[in-house]
């Protein structure tokens, strides 16, 4: 891995979702009314949830789950509801907090158990896992850091990997050169649209990831939200 290229773009993420965007993030994953551009990315995102959570084994008791970039934990609060051991990490502190804040109120009592953290999800220090999810974590990352990063998480997985990756559309292009997604004051890094087969192709060919196998594919496209999730298992 270019340790250095991506440490410069982890930290611009964590900027934007710590900092820049805190505020805009929290409404987005409640249920306060938003304007009509960011109900199409709710929407997107609620439905981009409910595909990588049906990909997980139904009963999770004593399966350790990494949520990798997990936000306000909404997909971490489901999978402890069906008896995981959930590791949520984000790089954004504010987030995380607002998200141990939300599970205490709304979820006192959960089947399975949600550790939360604040940092990198590649960090070894998180030990190893069942089963990882990256949902719209790996968004804004090239090809050769996607694979780079999903090697360093394969190492420590046993069962699967269930990510997203930002699809290369032209409709997708568009939306992205107009900034639109959100105001400026506020909008999110560039996301690095791919190519699903030079994804693919990077995937395949990475010495490290020669045990592991592409699976079930998803594009979920909801107005403002185009995200294509991915399935890798031990081969």
């Amino acid at each position: 891995m270019n340790t250095r290229a991506y440490e410069q773009r982890r930290s611009q993420i964590e900027h934007y979702f710590d900092r820049t965007a805190a505020d805009a993030w929290a409404r987005l994953t409640s249920n306060e009314p938003v304007g009509r551009i960011r109900a199409t990315v709710r929407a997107g995102r609620d439905t981009m949830r409910n595909t990588l959570l049906s990909w997980l084994p139904e009963d999770l008791n004593g399966k350790r789950i990494l949520d990798a970039g997990c936000g306000t934990g909404a997909l971490a609060v489901q999978a402890a509801l069906r008896g995981a051991e959930v590791v949520a990490i984000d790089l954004s502190p504010t987030l995380v907090k607002l998200a141990g804040e939300r599970v205490a109120s709304d979820h006192p009592n959960l089947t399975g158990s949600i550790e939360f953290l604040s940092g990198d999800m590649l960090s070894p220090d998180l030990g190893h896992f069942d089963h990882v999810v990256c949902m719209d974590s790996l968004i804004h990352y090239n090809c050769d850091q996607i694979s780079d990063a999903l090697a360093a998480l394969g190492q420590r997985t046993s069962g699967s990997m269930v990510f997203t990756f930002a699809p290369r559309t032209p409709l997708l292009a568009l939306m992205h050169s107009m900034g639109r997604l959100f105001p400026s004051s506020d909008r999110s890094p560039s996301l690095s649209p791919v190519a699903h087969s030079a994804l693919l192709h990077k995937l395949d060919t990475h010495p490290e990831l020669t045990q592991w196998q592409g699976g079930r594919m998803q594009r979920v496209a909801s107005g403002f939200y185009t995200s294509q999730a991915w399935e890798w298992t031990r081969a």
